[in-house]
């Protein structure tokens, strides 16, 4: 009986392996830095395969036992063709034919999509939007990744696209972002401009974590810092509110393990600027899976795309 899932979150630092059982828990892991690859992409390939081989062996888990591989990139994927479009922090992939390359070498069934798709289903599925129909689920860390969840099943879009929450415009002009636009939520709230903030604010660029550590000994500056972020955000939230109507806002990511004090500002703005309805409808709330969403994602996604119970 076909009972696990191989679970692959493929980050920029990282790859994390993980082998779920089908009642989602994760039995074995394993994972290797991606730097260690960066220049080949052929090598990388070739790294993924040889881990899970390996996973499979040291919990001891035959192939036949195997329903199928799930991978999270972050990038522009096309599932349906299983084609890596674009990766663009980790170089050299383009047109990408990911799935068909690791069928080929472990001649089980692979599936793919965007790692923000992959965080969605898995807290949707085992994390804060259990329950959930209509769910949106952010990831907020050097970009802002999100997901889809409407009528109980991944909203993708004609091309892959929908649920780039981190492009959505906050004005009509502003900072020129690296996808084209200007005056993003990513060029807003993204890592790097969040330290670009702090710098103004405290004389030096500090991280997020840095101001996490501040606002929690109640450092005026800090806490001030984190409201502007949940003004920003929740902005551009009360237009999402408004268009989908969703039950829930999942808010994971490095960034959001200050959610606490983000989350008062946050639900202001949105009951403020989104329509009265559904604002007071949506719940707002922190990622629960963090770490191990990718990998539990990874088995939702395999289950979906073969046409079984999720």
């Amino acid at each position: 009986m076909k009972r696990f899932v191989v679970g692959i979150d493929v980050g920029g630092t990282n790859v994390k392996l993980g082998l779920v059982n089908s009642s989602g828990r994760i039995i074995s892991r394993t994972y290797f830095p991606t730097k260690s690859y960066i220049r080949s992409r052929n090598k990388l390939i070739d790294a993924i395969a040889q881990a899970v081989l390996r996973l499979l062996r040291a919990a001891r888990v035959p192939q036949s036992s195997v329903l199928g591989i799930g991978l999270g990139l972050p990038g522009l994927i096309d599932p349906q063709r299983g084609f890596v479009n674009f990766l663009p922090n980790i170089p050299g992939w383009k047109n990408v034919p990911l799935k068909k390359m690791l069928e080929k070498k472990l001649r089980l069934p692979v599936f793919i999509d965007n790692d923000a798709k992959i965080v969605a289903l898995a807290e949707w599925k085992f994390g804060s939007g259990r329950g959930f129909d209509h769910l949106v689920c952010l990831t907020l860390g050097t970009g802002v990744g999100s997901g889809l969840i409407l009528d109980g099943r991944l909203y993708r879009g004609a091309d892959n696209t929908a649920g780039e929450l981190g492009h959505l415009p906050l004005n009509e002009k502003g900072a020129a972002c690296n996808c084209g636009g200007v005056a993003c939520l990513e060029r807003t709230i993204g890592n790097r401009y969040l330290v670009q903030r702090s710098r103004k604010i405290f004389g030096k660029g500090l991280e997020p974590q840095a101001v996490g550590k501040l606002a929690k000994r109640g450092d005026a500056r800090a806490l001030r810092f984190w409201k502007e972020t949940a003004e920003h955000l929740g902005n551009a939230l009360a237009g999402v509110v408004n268009l989908l109507n969703p039950q829930c806002i999942v808010v994971g990511g490095g960034v959001a393990n200050n959610f606490r004090f983000m989350r008062k500002t946050l639900i202001e703005v949105l009951r403020r600027r989104a329509l009265r309805v559904p604002a007071r409808r949506v719940k707002v709330v922190r990622a629960r899976l963090v770490k191990d969403a990718g990998i539990l994602g990874a088995r939702v996604l395999v289950e979906q795309s073969l046409g079984r119970s999720s």
